[in-house]
């Protein structure tokens, strides 16, 4: 038996044939993967870019406009219309503004209030329009599908019972007198 393998194993240890097919199928699931990770990064920063901008022009609206102070519902609508292009801006959208001492500054909870639609619908955590010359903390969360969520980023990223994820942006704005 010895000797009829041993030339045969001599033979195959000799032969480079198909030695890039094990190369190949060592790196390019990892290729992929950093592929898919790169679009998964690249879409979430853009919808982060649009969370943010559309937070900072609706604060913006909300200080040069200091003769009414904003409704809920006002300011979600702003901050939908000037973001752009978040997907289900409407209903995936979630506000929490508090009045803040800045002698004795306390943060919002670590926590951010966010919709999760596989769980029953739950009433604003926190939103007060707040007093004249009341610096308010704003931080608006909003949920998304991510991309790729079984490979790469998509799967590292922290998701609810819908399977969403979360981006966060936070303002900050003194409530003007009239």
């Amino acid at each position: 038996m010895k000797r009829i393998l041993t030339p045969l194993l001599r033979r195959f240890r000799k032969d480079e044939d198909g030695q890039m097919l094990v190369e190949f199928a060592l790196l390019i699931p990892l290729i992929f993967t950093l592929f898919m990770t790169s679009i998964e990064m690249s879409i979430y920063a853009m919808n982060q870019m649009f969370l943010d901008r559309g937070l900072d022009m609706a604060v913006r609206n909300v200080r040069l406009n200091t003769a009414n102070p904003p409704q809920h519902d006002d300011l979600k609508n702003l901050i939908c219309k000037y973001s752009g292009f978040l997907e289900d801006c409407q209903t995936t959208l979630r506000l929490e503004m508090r009045p803040v001492d800045p002698r004795n500054f306390t943060n919002l909870p670590n926590q951010a209030d966010c919709v999760d639609v596989s769980e029953p619908v739950m009433p604003e955590r926190a939103y007060f329009t707040g007093q004249d010359h009341q610096l308010m903390l704003l931080r608006a969360c909003v949920k998304f599908d991510p991309v790729f969520p079984t490979s790469g980023l998509g799967y590292s990223m922290s998701k609810d019972g819908a399977g969403q994820s979360q981006m966060i942006a936070v303002a900050a704005f003194v409530q003007e007198p009239q």
